[in-house]
C-alpha cells in the first residue's frame, strides 16, 4: 500500500527503540508468542504497524501503515509503540501524518493492556493537533474497532476506499440483523464520517492535493475575493469589467475598505477579487450587458427578486471559477450531512490553499453548520484562510431541524468565525437571510455581489410580523435596507463586486 502512494520514491523505515516483553505476552496467553513467529513468516514484518518518512506527489510526510496479515492487524502494546512513534516522528519533523489503516482493533492476546493503547495514539495525536501539524487517514478493509476509533476517525481527513468494511463494530460482534451499508466506506461517507471514497487508482494524486492543501504552510495571506459572475445565458464579462468593485457613494474609510482585500494583491491578480474601486452604478436603469458593470437594485423589492432569481449563479458556479482543485470534506462527523452546504479546502491557480463554507441557496440545516465549524476549526488549526459564500434563505426552521439541535449548531458556526485568527473573507452571492447566513460572514470582510441581499429577516415575513398587507412588502424592504448599496453605507459591507 506504501508502494502505492510514494511509487518509485524512497520509504525510509523507522523502529522504535526495543522493549523486552514477557514469554506470550502480558497476559502470558499460551502460543502468543506462536502466533507472533507465524505471523511474521507469513508477512515479513515483526508488528502489525510499518511506519516512516517518504514522500507522496512531491510532499513529504510521515507514513503509517497496517498490515491486516499480522493478526489481523490488531493493536498491541508494540503496536502502539510505532504508532505513537510515528505520531512523534510527524511532530518533531513538523510533517503531516498519513495512516493507512486496516485493523480488527485491539489485540485479545494483551488484553487490557492492549486496549489502553488507544489512550496512548489518543494522546499523541492530540499533540500532532496542537501543532498545527495534520493528519490525514486513508481506510482500507476491514477497518474496525478502536483503531477506526483512532487513527482512522481521529484523522482531520477521511478518505476510503470503495467497498471497504469500516465501523466501531466489526462483523462478529454486530447484531443479527444490522444493516451491512451502515458499516461500508459509502454508508460511512452518506453519514457524514468519510469525506471521500476514493478508487485506488485515484488515491495518489488525491492525497498529493490533500498533503499540499493542508500543508504545513507559512504565514498565507487572506483569501481574494471573488469575482462576480454574470446571470445564466449572459456572455462573460469581459476582463477589464472584471477588475474591481462597485463601491457605493458612501463607503467605509478608504485604508478599511482596501485592508485584507483582494484589493492589496498586485494588479494582475485583479480578475480573480475587489482590485479596485468604479463609481457606483445606483438605480440606473437597463440590465448590465457584456462587458459592462452590473447596474445597482433601485430598490429593496428588486434587489429580493434579483437575489431569488433561478439565473444567478450558485455557489457550485462560484467555486468552480475560483479553485482549479477543490477537495471537498463531507459530514459533520455527528452522523449529519447537508447536501445545501459545500465545505473543504481548495487550490487556486497560483497554488496557494483555501478552506471554503459556500451555502447553495437552500435553507442551511444544523449538520450544514456543524460541518462549516468543522472546516473554519481545522483551516484555523492548520493556518489556512476561510473563503465564505453566504446564500441562504436562512436556517432551516422545520421540527426536525429543532430536534438536530438547530440553535447549538448556529452558535458554534458563529463561535468558530469568532476565534478564527486566520483571515475569513466573504462574499454573499444571493439571499442573506437573517441570522443563518450571518452564521457564516465575516465580522470585518464581508463583500457583496449586485444580485444580492442581506437582511435582519425576510421582508414577507417583517410585514407579517408588524401585521402589514402583502401590498406593503415592497415598502418594508426598502425600509430594512438590505440593497447592497445600503450595506455599504451601513458598514456591513466593504464592497459590491463585479
Amino acid at each position: 500500500m506504501i508502494a502505492l502512494l510514494t511509487g518509485a520514491t524512497a520509504f525510509t523505515e523507522h523502529r522504535p527503540p526495543p522493549r523486552p516483553r514477557p514469554p506470550d505476552g502480558p497476559l502470558g496467553w499460551v502460543g502468543y508468542d506462536a502466533a507472533r513467529r507465524r505471523a511474521a513468516a507469513r508477512t515479513g514484518e515483526e508488528e502489525s504497524v510499518v511506519y516512516g518518512t517518504g514522500s507522496v506527489g512531491g510532499r513529504a510526510c510521515v507514513l503509517l501503515s497496517f498490515e491486516f496479515g499480522f493478526l489481523g492487524g490488531s493493536l498491541g502494546g508494540p503496536t502502539g509503540d510505532r504508532l505513537t512513534a510515528a505520531y512523534e516522528l510527524a511532530l518533531t519533523r513538523r510533517l503531516p501524518l498519513l495512516a493507512l489503516v486496516a485493523t480488527g482493533g485491539s489485540r485479545m492476546q494483551e488484553g487490557m493492556v492492549a486496549l489502553t493503547q488507544l489512550q496512548r495514539v489518543a494522546a499523541a495525536s492530540v499533540r500532532l493537533r496542537a501543532a498545527g501539524i495534520p493528519q490525514i487517514a486513508v481506510v482500507r478493509d476491514p477497518t474496525t474497532g478502536g483503531g477506526w476509533a483512532t487513527v482512522g476517525a481521529g484523522a482531520d481527513v477521511v478518505l476510503a476506499l470503495p467497498g471497504a468494511q469500516i465501523g466501531f463494530a466489526g462483523s462478529r460482534v454486530r447484531p443479527p440483523d444490522a444493516d451491512p451499508y451502515a458499516y461500508s466506506a459509502e454508508g460511512q461517507f452518506a453519514a457524514g464520517q468519510v469525506d471521500a471514497v476514493v478508487p485506488p487508482g485515484e488515491l495518489a494524486a488525491a492525497v498529493a492535493h490533500w498533503l499540499h492543501a493542508l500543508g504545513p504552510h507559512g504565514a498565507l495571506p487572506p483569501a481574494p475575493v471573488p469575482r462576480a459572475l454574470p446571470p445564466a445565458g449572459e456572455p462573460p464579462r469581459t476582463e477589464a469589467a472584471d477588475a474591481g468593485t462597485v463601491e457605493a457613494a458612501v463607503t467605509k474609510p478608504a485604508d478599511a475598505a482596501t485592508e485584507g482585500t483582494a484589493g492589496a494583491e498586485p494588479a494582475n491578480a485583479g480578475t480573480e477579487g475587489a482590485a479596485g474601486a468604479k463609481p457606483a452604478n445606483v438605480g440606473t436603469e437597463g440590465a448590465a450587458g457584456a462587458g459592462s458593470t452590473p447596474r445597482l437594485p433601485a430598490t429593496g423589492r428588486e434587489a429580493v427578486a434579483r437575489a431569488r432569481d433561478p439565473r444567478r449563479p450558485r455557489a457550485e458556479a462560484y467555486l468552480a471559477d475560483y479553485f482549479p482543485v477543490r477537495l471537498p470534506l463531507h459530514g459533520d462527523r455527528s452522523g449529519g450531512t447537508d447536501p445545501g452546504l459545500l465545505t473543504g479546502f481548495g487550490l487556486r491557480a497560483d497554488g496557494r490553499p483555501v478552506a471554503y463554507v459556500a451555502q447553495c441557496g437552500t435553507p442551511t440545516r444544523p449538520a450544514g453548520y456543524r460541518a462549516a465549524a468543522r472546516t473554519i476549526r481545522l483551516a484555523d488549526r492548520l493556518g489556512v484562510p476561510v473563503l465564505t459564500l453566504v446564500d441562504t434563505p436562512g436556517a432551516a426552521n422545520d421540527a426536525e431541524a429543532e430536534r438536530a439541535g438547530a440553535g447549538a449548531a448556529i452558535a458554534d458556526a458563529f463561535a468558530a468565525i469568532a476565534a478564527a485568527r486566520v483571515p475569513v473573507t466573504t462574499l454573499v452571492i444571493g439571499e442573506g437571510g437573517s441570522g443563518g447566513a450571518l452564521a457564516l460572514a465575516s465580522p470585518d470582510n464581508t463583500h457583496v455581489t449586485a444580485d444580492s441581499y442581506f437582511s435582519v429577516i425576510a421582508p414577507e415575513l417583517a410585514a407579517a410580523i408588524l401585521k402589514r398587507a402583502p401590498s406593503e412588502t415592497g415598502a418594508t424592504a426598502d425600509q430594512l435596507r438590505l440593497r447592497p448599496q445600503d450595506l455599504v453605507e451601513l458598514g456591513i459591507a466593504r464592497s459590491i463586486v463585479t
